[in-house]
This record gives structure tokens, sequence and C-alpha cells, in this order.
């Protein structure tokens, strides 16, 4: 279904609301996906280049500085520029990504690749986000705004989860594993961005555009405790998945001594997907209980992972890892749903990258860090110091995303009587 639009320069072709979300969530999807693609591949890069595990901490560390410099300097801009125009160069910047990684596959290739990779992700993070809930409001005026906010969660967990299993599949089975996932995903980016040129803006730009600035939390003060309470949920969500977007297959084949490429896609997929199917097997459950359940399993799962390190047991190992994911999901998508309920229209996409930078500082630091461990430590212990840190600080976060909310809701019922 589409509507035609006309203009002075001549008649386009526009998908109507209700498709045209269903175009930005499948390039939102795929852009994800791309950005864990290389998951399964680092360890044949270290295999043919013959680098230490630091340094691919390192590389994927470009990627989440990427991220984090978009989000802080551009993932607001599509508030005043435009959701459609912002995604496509978003996307565009992902096809450059693609190219680069075929174009100059060595360390430094690497880390521009990841960095572009991670500049066009941090743009449309929040910008598809916003974008999809706009399109959705519209389509479908009646419905709950949570449901929008579910399958943009889900998407986005959905499209990090295909990626490493795509690129694990690649690996195993063709024979240019370096090279025939870049190929098949530069295809799938410019066919994404053909899509998101034809689907409907939803912000009206201004004649008069404000002055740049660089990201900042557009909040009254009175919000701000529980946007920042959801905030440190994410980056403590976001580290776990962290750790098994860049350095689970090098756990898998060192300490567990299980080599398979298709196995390190295959379980970095399922700790994502299990955040995916997390959202949407408790989605009738209030945001409370959601946040407590996601509290309890990403503790028990982490303990899960530490222990499978230790022992070494690879079924504890990846059975914690999907117990922790389903647990992120349920935090995570609590976190985005808790922040875009704080924001009015006109700020949601500075709101929303504001989240989403802080999240993506999950994603960087902790991985760094415990990239420097195994330098220094054998690797189970510095497994198990990053599992022990990471459980005090979900636990920490979650705790105060729920005394937060406890706060708001009873200053409202003060305020109702």
């Amino acid at each position: 279904m589409s509507t035609m639009t006309s203009s002075r320069t001549g008649a386009r072709i526009r998908f109507a609301h209700a498709p045209g979300f269903w175009v930005i969530a499948a390039a939102f999807l795929t852009t994800m996906a791309f950005s864990t693609i290389p998951t399964p591949l680092y360890a044949i890069y270290q295999q043919r280049d013959g680098f230490p595990t630091f340094v691919i901490t390192v590389i994927f560390a470009s990627y989440a500085v990427g991220v984090m410099a978009s989000l802080y300097l551009a993932g607001h801009v599509s508030d005043w520029l435009g959701r459609r125009r912002v995604a496509l160069l978003a996307v565009l910047a992902e096809a450059l990504s693609a190219a680069i990684f075929l174009i100059w596959p060595a360390v430094p290739g690497l880390l521009l690749a990841r960095f572009i990779c991670g500049v066009g992700v941090g743009v449309l993070t929040a910008t598809a986000t916003a974008h999809l809930s706009e399109l959705r409001q519209i389509a479908r005026p009646g419905e709950d705004p949570s449901r929008s906010a579910l399958i943009s969660s889900m998407v986005n967990l959905g499209g990090l989860a295909f990626g490493p299993l795509v690129g694990g599949v690649l690996a195993q089975y063709v024979a240019a594993p370096l090279e025939r996932p870049y190929e098949i995903f530069l295809v799938l980016l410019l066919l994404s961005a053909v899509g998101i040129a034809l689907v409907p803006e939803t912000v009206e730009r201004l004649e008069e555009r404000p002055a740049y600035r660089p990201q900042r939390v557009a909040l009254p003060s009175s919000a701000r405790p529980l946007f920042f309470a959801s905030a440190i949920g994410a980056f403590a969500a976001f580290a776990i998945f962290g750790l098994f977007t860049s350095l689970a297959p090098t756990f898998l084949a060192g300490v567990l001594h299980h080599t398979s490429r298709l196995l390190a896609g295959v379980v970095t997929f399922a700790v994502f997907i299990a955040g995916a199917a997390s959202q949407a097997v408790f989605v009738r459950l209030s945001r409370p209980a959601q946040l407590r359940l996601g509290l309890v399993a990403m503790s028990v799962g982490l303990v899960g992972v530490a222990a499978g390190g230790l022992i070494p047991n690879l079924f504890l190992f990846v059975v914690g890892g999907i117990v922790a994911g389903a647990g992120v999901g349920l935090v995570f998508r609590g976190a985005v749903a808790t922040a875009a309920s704080l924001a009015d229209p006109s700020s949601r996409g500075e709101v929303l990258a504001a989240l989403f930078l802080i999240a993506y500082a999950g994603l960087a630091i902790p991985v760094l860090a415990i990239g420097l461990g195994i330098a220094l430590l054998p690797a189970e212990v510095a497994l198990l110091v990053f599992s022990g840190l990471i459980l005090v600080l979900v636990n920490a976060a979650v705790l105060r995303m729920l005394a937060a909310q406890h706060g708001v809701h009873a200053s409202l019922a003060t305020l109702g009587k």
C-alpha cells in the first residue's frame, strides 16, 4: 500500500504510515544485525593476523565509541531535521562500513569500519525508535503506545541476535567467511535505504532551525532521577550483551575448548533472542514486575556464566548467558519505555538518544576492562570479576529504578488527593 504525493518537482511515491512502520522496522533490524555480524568472525581475523585477544576488545570498543559519539553529537537532530532524512543517512553509513570491511580487512580497516558502523547505529537507534512510535501512533491512534515500544525493542534485540547467527553460519559453511557476510549485508542495507526514502516523515521541519548543540537531557528536574535510574539499568544490561558480542567466541575456544564458528554465532544468537523473546512472553506483566523478574534472571544468569567459565562447563556457560539475556530484555525494555514516557514528543528523540548513549557506554567500558583483565589475569578470573561487578551494578540499578518509579507514583497519588 502506498500513497502518492506531489511537489513542484513532480510526483513522488510514499508508503502509507502503516507499511512505513514495517519498512523502518525492517531497516532497523537489518542495521542491528549488521552491527553484530563480525562476532563469530573475530577469531578468524585473530588466527589470520595473530593479534592478542585485547585487540578484539579494542576493535569492538571502536564500534561502541562510534555509537556514543554519534548519539552525543547527532542522536537528537532528527527532532528538527526529520526522522526519514537522518535514518537514511545512518543506513548509508552502514553500507559504507560494509564496503570498508571488504576493501580493507586489516586491523586499521577493521577499526575504521567498526567505528563508522557505530556512528550509523548510534544515529539510527534513537531516530528509528522515535520514528516507529510516531508512525504507529498515526496509523493506529487508538493503540497502546507500549505496543510500539515493544516492537521497537524486539527489533533492536532481534537484529542483534540474527547478526552473529548469520555470521556463524556463513563462517562455517562458505568459502570466503570474511567477505560473503559483508557482501550480503551491503545489498540489504542499500535496499533498506531505498525503502526508508519512501517512508512518510513524522516531524515537521522548522523554517528556522534551532542552534546546534550536542546531546543533553531535556527533562524537568523531577523526572531526572527516574531517567538516570533507567539509564544505569540499560548500562548494566548492555555490559552483558557486550561480553557475548565481543569475547564469547574467545571464551568458547580458549577456556571451554569449543572452536566451532557456528557455535560461536549460535551462542550469541541465543543470548540476544532470549532478550527479545522475554519481552513478548512477559508483555502483560506490569513494568515493576518485569523489572523484578529481569533483575532475578540477570543475577542468576551472571552466576551461571561465571561458574561455567570457572569449572569449566559449556552447558552452564550457555544456559547462564541465555537466562541473563532474558533478564536483559526485560530490563532494557523497561528502561526504554520509562525514558520515552518522560519526554514530550518534541524531545523524544533527544531523550532516547541520551538513554542509548549511556547504554552503549555499558557496551564499551566493561568489555575494554575485561579485555585488559584477560591480558593480566587468567581468563577465568577475569570473567569472574566481570560477572561480580555487573551483578552488583545491575542490582543497584534496577532497585533504584523500582524505588524511583514508586516515588513518582506516590507523588502522583498525593497530587490526586
